[in-house]
């Protein structure tokens, strides 16, 4: 009996292995073509969504490896072109780390594009970046700024949301910090 492969999803699952190799050795987890942002430990997100030092290392290496750019170590030699993919890539990662860890605080109840693979946001970003900057995340009924929240319209929703960025990052760290 024949089997049907799809090399299409191959070369991603190498690729995919090849781009979390750095991540598993750093912080001990499994990840995969089908690790999504949820899916991530709570420290190892904490990292990522502070946007600066090793959490920009590891998103770039993740996303120069997927697109077959060589290492995150390589970021610095890409030519302009090259280099203004990988941080538009990176900008949406970091986003979504962000509403994650909103999220887990319980602050938003929900945010776009959760439902992708972390290599679908690479792969596939010129197809799904429009969408999910024309969506805002829905804030909690329980989050003391709810009633301002539902009064005002999309774009001071988002500046709202990302206000609470900075406290995010805060309230995150503590929670790496203690476990």
């Amino acid at each position: 009996m024949s089997r049907v492969i799809d090399l299409e999803e191959g070369r991603l699952r190498l690729l995919s292995k090849q781009g979390y190799r750095n991540w598993t050795a750093q912080f001990k987890e499994a990840f995969s073509l089908e690790t999504r942002i949820s899916q991530i430990s709570l420290q190892t997100l904490s990292c990522l969504a502070r946007g600066k030092g090793e959490g920009t290392f590891y998103l770039y290496d993740l996303i120069m490896r997927i697109q077959e750019l060589g290492s995150g170590f390589e970021f610095d030699v890409l030519e302009p072109i090259r280099k203004i993919a990988v941080i538009d890539r990176y900008l949406l990662i970091l986003d979504q780390l962000r509403f994650e860890c909103m999220k887990r605080l319980g602050w938003i109840v929900d945010y776009p594009g959760e439902e992708y693979t972390l290599v679908e946001i690479v792969t596939r970003f010129d197809e799904l970046v429009s969408g999910l900057k024309a969506k805002c995340p829905t804030l909690s009924r329980n989050h003391p700024d709810y009633e301002q929240y539902c009064a005002m319209n999309a774009l001071a929703r988002e500046t709202l949301i990302r206000k609470l960025i900075p406290q995010t990052l805060e309230e995150i760290q503590g929670y790496s910090e203690n476990p």
